[in-house]
């Protein structure tokens, strides 16, 4: 039985009951489950981001690569975009080199692709080579998803 200084007088009670402050167990459960929910949603939505802020770097790492190796591929290579995709995909082993998509501007001149044989006649020393490469990312909490494009671009100039 608990002790009269736990209970409230009568006239401080709605309906004139007697109520039990002193059972206080259940308090912490309670506060607990309100504050879960909202807890679990700023933790899960860091990581999310997290993931993303991590393929982003991998993917601007990668063009870094590429449009070095692009830069100094002059007179080297039949396909000068074909080199440098395979330097963006091989310094970003996390990401799915499927989803990657490529452009690029060789002296003023695009090319969109993987490929760009046309473009081993416009690698003239001292011009510009730029590599950019997009690649899909998804920010996913609790069910509700959000699409986004990571983007990263380069430009280097050809030796």
């Amino acid at each position: 039985m608990p002790t009269e200084h736990h209970l409230l007088p009568y006239a401080d009670r709605p309906g004139g009951k007697r109520i039990d402050l002193g059972n206080r167990r259940g308090q912490s459960l309670l506060e607990f489950s309100f504050a879960m929910p909202l807890l679990l949603l700023v933790i899960t939505g860091m990581v999310s981001f997290g993931i993303i802020l991590h393929n982003y770097l991998v993917l601007t790492n990668g063009v870094n690569a590429g449009a070095q190796l692009l830069s100094m591929s002059r007179g080297q290579t039949t396909d000068p975009c074909a080199t440098a995709s395979a330097a963006v995909e091989n310094a970003a082993p996390g990401l799915t080199t499927a989803s990657i998509t490529f452009s690029y501007v060789i002296d003023g001149t695009s090319y969109s692709g993987t490929s760009c044989t046309s473009g081993a006649a416009s690698m003239i020393q001292g011009a510009s080579a730029e590599v950019k490469a997009t690649y899909p990312c998804a920010y996913m909490i609790y069910g509700m998803a959000t699409t986004c494009s990571l983007a990263s671009q380069t430009t280097e100039i050809i030796q």
